[in-house]
């Protein structure tokens, strides 16, 4: 038997109501020895052996982390305080959020704190090795389109225009330490437009599931689960020594329906699909990943892109850049780059390809267990 913790989406209708209520947003399930039973709601679960998980609604998603180590209990109370911390770091929703206070700010300039000074980064290296398809700055577009209230309207296209014109990341200067000339810790942050708004909904997760992994090792621990929403990362080895098996969500199906498995080690498994947070309007598909040259959903003929590999917040930002991209694209920015990746295409006709750097591309079998090795390349 298996017991799963899925973040994935039900089918499309009844998803789009869901979808909002559950307040979940990627595609990920995590398959281990157990009872079959699901796994979800607030609270802790004590599985013996299996050590001990909780879950609670962190980042308007669902976070469950387990711990294989005799200290589970105290380990968890510390990855969900980290939780907390970071939330009142990197949330846009949150009034009392440093990101939300940046995005309300009265100075072009504000001093940042290290945590929202390493996200803005990665954002801002996505936007060059996108060539613009992706924007930190993205915000405005984002808040006229309203995924997440489930009403399902496509703005007026002078409203995208206006918002785009406070699209731009080059707009956005991050000075670090070395170049603050203080002994002062975090950053300053220069923002050239007023209006200009961040939103780091394709970071953050990668980033906090990163920081609650490094956590975790500096307190000893051998071995972990961390599942936000979906975003799966695995620290050490099962206490049997097996691997890690990771489900990919199949999309617009039922939650729970399994595309691939992936049987790994220690590393993430990071998707974005194009139904996680969408509606229809006579017949078209409107999906949450918006391109920041058009203002509307990005339409490459992918519905689903899966990085494998052992940076969380890397991953989790490529998951959003390969939807922006599309495959040919998004295979030749990897080797480009030459990150230490693996990829997972599902294309709107439900072609499944897998794409590794040093061997190249093939086909995968609907249900197919795919063994990676992250620390190969």
């Amino acid at each position: 038997m298996k017991n799963v913790l899925n973040a994935g989406c039900a089918k499309k209708t009844a998803r789009e109501n869901a979808l909002f209520k559950n307040r979940i947003s990627k595609t990920i399930i995590l398959l281990s020895a157990a009872a079959c039973t699901m796994l979800t709601g607030c609270g802790s679960l004590n599985t013996g052996k299996d050590g001990a998980s909780r879950t609670g609604l962190y980042f308007d998603t669902t976070v469950t982390i387990q711990i294989y180590d005799e200290n589970a209990e105290e380990l968890l109370d510390g990855c969900f305080d980290l939780c907390d911390e970071l939330e009142d770091i990197l949330s846009a929703q949150e009034s009392s959020s440093e990101l939300y206070k940046v995005n309300h700010r009265k100075t072009s300039k504000v001093e940042i704190s290290d945590d929202l000074a390493d996200c803005i980064a990665m954002g801002l290296e996505a936007g060059e090795i996108s060539d613009g398809e992706f924007d930190i700055t993205i915000f405005p577009v984002s808040e006229l389109w309203d995924f997440r209230s489930g009403e399902g309207r496509v703005p007026a296209e002078a409203g995208i225009k206006e918002a785009l014109r406070h699209v731009d990341r080059t707009g956005i200067r991050l000075i670090r330490d070395e170049e603050k000339n203080t002994e002062d810790t975090g950053a300053i942050l220069e923002i050239n437009d007023d209006e200009a708004m961040i939103d780091l909904g394709a970071v953050a997760k990668g980033y906090i599931s990163e920081r609650i992994k490094e956590y975790l090792k500096d307190e000893g621990c051998k071995g972990a689960v961390i599942n936000l929403g979906g975003n799966v990362s695995t620290l050490g080895v099962k206490p049997d020594g097996s691997d890690y098996k990771v489900g990919v969500q199949k999309p617009f199906t039922d939650r729970g329906e399994i595309e691939t498995v992936i049987s790994m080690g220690e590393g993430c498994v990071i998707s974005s699909g194009t139904y996680e947070r969408c509606f229809s309007v006579d017949g078209v598909l409107y999906h949450h990943i918006l391109s920041a040259k058009t203002g509307y959903p990005a339409d490459t003929g992918l519905t689903q892109v899966t990085i494998i590999g052992d940076d969380d917040m890397l991953c989790d930002t490529l998951s959003t850049v390969g939807v922006l991209l599309g495959k040919d694209r998004m295979e030749a920015l990897t080797e480009d780059k030459g990150y230490k990746v693996k990829l997972l295409f599902t294309d709107d006709k439900g072609n499944i390809t897998f794409f590794d750097p040093d061997s190249g591309e093939r086909i995968v079998t609907e249900g197919e267990t795919l063994k990676v090795s992250i620390s190969d390349r």
